[in-house]
Parts: structure tokens; sequence; C-alpha cells
């Protein structure tokens, strides 16, 4: 742990997106290894962030993550002949002769109290690993087809320690369980299967699989980096949970959570509680909230997928500079909320919608959205200026598929929202980017073809519906403002993620419509009459 740390206000998250060069883009940092003084080496698999169609990935520098979090490229490197070897059994786990004194074993519990590289396998059908180093050590432990489990409470503790990193050896499989009941329920209990009180890290080529049977599957109640590995989470609550930040570099990480999927929860510091995506892939099914923060809520780079949800994305600022989101939920898709804000009395232009501090900032990136609630949805104002963005929302009209109480602003990118008419949000004032209101005289089912061509009869945009529509919001580049668009139903179109190129042969002409001119009856935040660009 860093004794001075900073921690990445929305300012300064959006400044470091904007770095360039040294970027993170694969496995951990991709490339970092390290050679022992016998020859032989730590190293880190390569990946690669996934980017949508849309643009090039922005993910957040190494040199930042450093900054603001406990994590970097050290922390993958050692040196080989120093690691002290555990081996795991029932009633018999021993450490290699003549190696730190740092483990101690006592019945089926394993005890590391010292800085160090320890390199566990075997098995323990009912103990657990307990670290309880110096609150100045680093201790690295490298599971090497290690099996864990516990009948009465968490089987991987971090009592005390500056930094505990959990690495998957290549080629190892890895299991870590616990007990559906605990004997020790009290307040500052552990209550995850893998459970830290320090910084952790998860890293390696290698696969874990995590059973949190009674509560979270993977919690730290410090900073939380997920640096690497193939890991398979299965919770009774939250799957992967920090406090101060949750920060995922690399791997593939999929969770299944009874309650929240990837988390950071700190209420009371300021600028804590933060969440970035910055590389490897993440799926989600959860029973309530898919990626959740406190503060923000930042997808730079890779491949995120929420499968199910009651919101898919939540926080105070939820930023999409890079990578590919996508995004299904019972509720609001992405949902700007909560925090630690208070709303201003202000109005949005629907006159009754308070306006707070939160925030939903889209600059690049392809995000799509299916929700049966508000599809993009902020509490106060929201701003696409660049990347991909499309919706799919609700099919009543007590939601909409975009619901923003203060102000839409469309400066770049491309915006393709469907869902019902009752609700929809269109472009604001200060949009300087056009855009074209769609109203359907009865709705839509999925899978129809609904396409724009401008006064010449060419097709500047192919919309194909995942469910039943009433209306459609389109603004891109290939929109100028007072020209006037025809709209069709039919023809044929070759999308991906709902948009593409279409064909009018077979189509039907159903409205034509003005760039920039939106209806003024339309729901809170972006709605009003008149004309904009």
């Amino acid at each position: 742990m860093k004794s001075l740390r900073t921690y990445l206000s929305v300012a300064a998250m959006a400044a470091a997106i904007g770095l360039a060069g040294c970027s993170v883009t694969g496995t951990a940092p991709t490339g970092v290894t390290g050679t022992s003084s016998t020859g032989s080496s730590s190293s880190v698999s390569s990946g690669s962030a996934s980017s949508g169609s849309a643009g090039t990935t922005t993910a957040v520098s190494l040199d930042t993550l450093a900054q603001d979090t406990h994590f970097d490229g050290d922390d993958l490197t050692w040196d080989t002949a120093s690691e002290v070897a555990v081996t795991l059994a029932d009633g018999a786990s021993s450490v290699a002769s003549g190696s730190s004194s740092g483990v101690s074993v006592d019945g089926d519990t394993v005890t590391i109290s010292a800085a160090g590289t320890y390199r566990l396998s075997g098995s323990l059908t009912d103990g657990k690993i307990v670290v309880a180093a110096g609150e100045e050590d680093t201790v690295r432990v490298i599971l090497d087809g290690a099996t864990l489990a516990n009948s009465t409470g968490s089987s991987f503790v971090v009592e005390s320690a500056d930094e505990a990193i959990v690495y998957l050896a290549d080629g190892t499989n890895n299991s870590i369980s616990d007990s559906a009941t605990y004997a020790d329920q009290g307040t500052d209990a552990p209550n995850a299967a893998l459970y830290s009180k320090a910084d952790l890290t998860i890293a390696g080529p290698g696969t874990l699989a995590v059973d949190g049977n009674y509560n979270d599957g993977i919690s730290s109640k410090d900073g939380l980096v997920l640096a690497g590995g193939t890991v398979t989470v299965d919770a009774a609550d939250d799957g992967i949970a920090g406090k101060d930040y949750a920060v995922l570099l690399d791997g593939a990480y999929q969770v299944t959570a009874d309650d929240d999927g990837f988390k950071s929860d700190n209420e009371e510091d300021e600028g804590r509680g933060w969440v970035l995506v910055n590389g490897g892939t993440l799926a989600v099914t959860a029973g309530d909230d898919g990626v959740k923060a406190f503060n923000t809520l930042t997808i730079a780079a890779g491949d995120t997928t929420v499968k199910e949800s009651e919101e898919g994305l939540e926080a105070q600022h939820i930023v999409v500079s890079g990578g590919t989101a996508n995004i299904t939920s019972n509720d609001d898709g992405v949902n700007a909320s909560g925090g630690s804000s208070t709303a201003s009395s202000g109005a949005g232009a629907g006159g009754s919608m308070e306006v707070g501090d939160y925030t939903v900032d889209i600059s690049g990136g392809l995000l799509t959205i299916n929700a049966q609630g508000d599809g993009l949805d902020s509490n106060g104002n929201a701003t696409i200026s660049g990347g991909t963005v499309v919706v799919n929302g609700p099919t009543n009209d007590g939601n909409g598929a975009l619901d923003v109480n203060g102000e839409l602003a469309v400066t770049g990118g491309t915006v393709a929202a469907a869902g019902s008419a009752g609700m929809a949000v269109t472009p604001g004032a200060s949009s300087t980017q056009s855009g074209v209101q769609v109203t359907l005289g009865s709705s839509v089912p999925a899978g129809t073809v609904i396409q724009i061509a401008d006064p010449s009869g060419t097709v500047v945009a192919a919309f194909v519906t995942t469910k039943a529509a009433a209306s459609l919001v389109f603004s891109s580049a290939a929109i100028t403002a007072g020209t006037e668009y025809t709209v069709y139903t039919g023809g044929t179109a070759t999308v991906s993620a709902g948009l593409g190129e279409g064909s009018l042969d077979g189509a039907t002409q159903v409205d034509t419509v003005t760039a920039g001119e939106y209806t003024a009856e339309q729901g809170p935040g972006g709605g009003g009459g008149g004309f904009r660009r």
C-alpha cells in the first residue's frame, strides 16, 4: 500500500482516460515479466482488451493506476528461488524443509505471518489459509492446484498485511469454497469465501472457482484489483466486492450473484467507492445490480456483459470511454443515481424532476442496453460525445429508452434509442449534433427494420428492433439539422448491435421527420418542443 494514495475523482478519471501511450491492454500490465536469480521467471500471459466497433480503446495508463491503487507491475515479479512450498493435506499439511519460518500449521489451519512468496498445492476439505502478516508486508500466495473448503466459515482469510496477492499458477485449476453458515457472524468477522482486510490482487494465467455459499464470493475491505486469471464466482450475496475501489485490468471473470455482481461500496470516505473496468472480460448474472459503484463507475476498455440484473450499471457518476458493454436489466439499464449527492431544487424540461449531482458521460466504446425500465437514466445530466449507444428500452409508457432529469447533450457519436413513446427523451438545446425523433403510429414488433433515408433516398441509418417499439431517437454525424428525412419500416438490413446498412427494397414509408425538431409533450429532462441542432 502506498503511504500517500490518491483516489480518482470524476475529473481525474476523465483526465486519466485521455492519456496516450502506456496503456493497460492485457493481463495485468501486458508483458510484465520478472526473471529470478535461478534463471526461471514469473510472467504474465499477454491478452488484449476488447474494444467496440465504435472506436479505439482508451485504457487508463499503468502510471495512473499505480498512483490511484495499490497495484503496480512489481506485484507480479518475484524470485522463484525464494518461494516457500506448502503442501496442503487434511491433518498433514507441511512446509518444505528448510523454508521460511513465516508459515505455521495448526491442525488444518495454515497461517502465513511474514512477507514473502508462498506456493500452495494440495487440498483441505475442512480447513483454511490465514494471512496474518505485518502492516507493511506484501504476501504473495501462489495457488498451484489448490483446493480449499471450510465447514464453519471462510477458507481463505487475510487478517493483516499491506497487500495480499493471490496468483493462479499457469495450467492449474484451483477452488475456494466456504460453508453456508459461519460459526463467527460478528460485525467484523469474515463473510466471504475469499476475504481480505488488506488490499487484494488476483492475477495469473490459471483458473479459480469460488463458491460463496454464506454471503460474498470475493471481498476486500480495502482495495481490490483483478489483474488476470480465469475466475468463476457463485455467491449467495455479492459476487466480487471491493471497498475503496474495485478494478478489472484483465482476465476472464464470470460472476453469478444473488445480490450485486461486481461492486465497490465505500460510502464514508470522500473519493472512494469507485469501479474501473480497464480490460479483460466480465460477465455478470445478478439478482440486483450488475456492476455498481458508490462514487464513479468507469468502463474504459475490455468487454463487460451484464446478462441479467435489476439495474445493469449503477453509480453516482457513470463514464464509458471505450471497450464494449452489453447490459440487460429488469429495471434501468444504466442508472446514475444514489451516491452522496443531494439533488438541487431545479427541474428538468418537464418541470417536475429534480436535477442532482449525477452524470452519465459516454465518449467512446460500444454500449448496448436492453432494459425493461428506463434504458439510459440519469438523475442529473448526461453527455454523449463519442462511441455508439444502442438502447432497446421499455415497452410500457411509464419508462423511456432515455430518461434524463437534466439535459441530454449529444455532441458526437451515434445514438439509437428505441422504446415506448410516452416518456421519450430527446437531445437537449446544448447538443451540437443533430438527430431525429421517430414516433410510429403503433408499436412495431421485435425484428422490425426501421430505416431513415435522406432526400436523395440514401439510407443514413438502419435499425433492427430487439423487442416491440413505438419510437426511435437517432443521432449521428450523418444527420444534418433542418433536413427532412423519410422513415420506412421493412426492407432489409445488415446490422451489428442493431445498427448497420439497409436497403429500401420492399420497405414501407411511414413518416417524414425534420432533423432537430422534437415534440413538446415528451418526458422529463430532454423533451420540449422547438428546433434544435
